[in-house]
């Protein structure tokens, strides 16, 4: 045993061994390292389906550490407190950890390490969430960008750094400190009857995830910048719920696409594009944090949206009960698995603000509630993009028509028909589910009739585009 006292690293958002820079940095101090993960507020406040996808990752994460003799420790509490406690414990002489971005998070990051510095604590942040630190990406101009386009070709020949590999050693303390049960935290409680439908859709931990990059990367990236938009066929990585929760980083990600662009998988680059997006929500949070509340430009905050989120027209879109397969599809697709595929959401946020000229905030937030690969940046950036107040380069009000939008993308209705069952004399088990997921008091059924358009397309566009030409808001 090494004479240098514990470091403790601090996991939030990084649940995983492999290019893990604290990880490392804590393991090449030579003493004893142990891994923490804080219940706080920011736990607490989850949405349903994110805190229990959370849990899971957390229990896969606790046996990963087992294989190397080590512990995952939890407990609950403000992170200061449970820091500093725990440092006295162990007679830890450092605390690490990989960076969050949102304002929270970062306030709440700054008087941590102010805090353990003045107790003498060697306080670290690290990289690893993002291939490249916000402020690391400026104009020539010296700015942040604020359109996509011209950031991807300012990164796209970066040098980004080969993942790290998983310590040999993770040295564990002579004694280990208390820790909560998980079992304990409940994190499935308000996810109720649908965690049992939704687990079997999860691919949880880390080597789940690398398993599915490699399948990814090794067939259907080649044909991804199509596919892609298809939802009826499995045409993407489906890694955003590991990127969410640090089970993999987006350097390896980054490195295997580029290694299948060498090879000469024509859809690698539009992949890598898709990763570069989500470094742009996170850039645009980092210098306009006022994206995760408010209206990214800020003339759009007299835009005449209702704000009321229990009208019938919001449940019926809640439900998945509108009238409009596509939207329908896509929010029944949710419940059962925890995901949506891309087009969809953009389908279903571009209804729920113009056809129902409902402000995005409130499907921000059932989005929060609803999705196991929630992430703050992508989900704001997401919305507002579809709202038409967000970062958006097109020269006009944007308005996707869910019909032909199925026409285009699902012309055989192969996503309709396997999340909506009413109608279907044999409906797959895919739409029965979601039946079995929903709330109770829904009080649905799958042998209901299939309801009428809750407003008709044409005539919500039109009113759409009329607010948007009133200059006014």
């Amino acid at each position: 045993m090494s004479d240098s006292k514990p470091t403790i690293l601090w996991l939030r958002r990084d649940l995983r061994l492999a290019d893990h820079p604290a990880l490392v940095a804590a393991c090449k101090t030579g003493g004893p390292v142990i891994p923490v993960f804080i219940h706080d507020d920011s736990v607490a406040t989850l949405g349903a389906a994110p805190k229990w996808r959370l849990g899971l990752s957390l229990a896969d994460l606790a046996r990963a550490l087992g294989d190397k003799d080590s512990r995952l420790i939890l407990r609950k509490g403000e992170p200061l407190t449970v820091l500093r406690a725990l440092a006295k414990e162990t007679g830890a002489g450092a605390v690490h950890w990989s960076r969050l971005y949102d304002p929270q998070s970062i306030e709440r990051d700054k008087g941590v390490k102010a805090a353990l510095r003045e107790d003498g604590l060697d306080a670290q942040s690290y990289a690893g969430h993002l291939m490249f630190e916000p402020w690391s990406v400026k104009t020539k101009a010296g700015g942040y960008y604020k359109v996509y386009s011209p950031m991807w070709r300012a990164v796209k020949d970066r040098e980004v750094c080969a993942p790290l590999a998983v310590p040999a050693n993770i040295p564990a303390p002579d004694h280990w400190p208390e820790s909560d049960a998980l079992e304990d935290w409940n994190m499935a409680a308000a996810m109720r009857r649908g965690a049992a439908i939704c687990e079997p859709y999860q691919r949880v931990g880390e080597v789940a995830a690398m398993e599915r990059l490699h399948d990814f990367t090794s067939d259907a990236i080649v044909d991804y910048k199509d596919d892609r938009n298809l939802p009826g066929v499995d045409g993407t990585s489906g890694l955003s719920e590991n990127l969410a929760l640090g089970e993999i980083s987006p350097r390896q990600c980054w490195h295997a696409g580029m290694r299948a662009r060498h090879d000469g998988a024509k859809g690698a680059e539009h992949w890598l594009k898709e990763l570069v997006w989500r470094e742009f929500a996170y850039h645009l949070m980092d210098h306009t944090p006022h994206i995760l509340t408010d209206n990214w430009r800020r003339e759009w905050s007299a835009f005449p949206w209702n704000e009321g989120g229990d009208t019938p027209e919001v449940l019926a879109w809640k439900q998945g009960r509108t009238g409009v397969p596509f939207v329908d599809a896509a929010m029944r697709e949710m419940y059962v698995t925890g995901r949506m595929h891309n087009r969809a959401r953009m389908i279903v946020a571009s209804y729920l603000t113009k056809h129902l000229m409902t402000h995005w905030r409130i499907g921000l937030e059932w989005f929060a509630d609803c999705l196991t690969d929630w992430d703050i940046a992508s989900n704001a950036m997401g919305w507002q993009w579809a709202a038409g107040c967000g970062p958006d380069a097109a020269p006009y009000f944007r308005v996707f028509n869910p019909e032909t939008q199925l026409d285009k993308f699902d012309p055989k209705r192969a996503y309709a028909e396997r999340w909506i069952a009413e109608g279907q004399a044999e409906p797959p088990q895919t739409a029965l589910s979601y039946f079995e997921a929903i709330p109770k008091r829904w009080g649905l059924d799958p042998s209901d009739s299939y309801p009428e358009p809750i407003v008709d397309l044409a005539e919500g566009r039109e009113r759409a585009l009329a607010a948007y030409s009133d200059r006014d808001f």
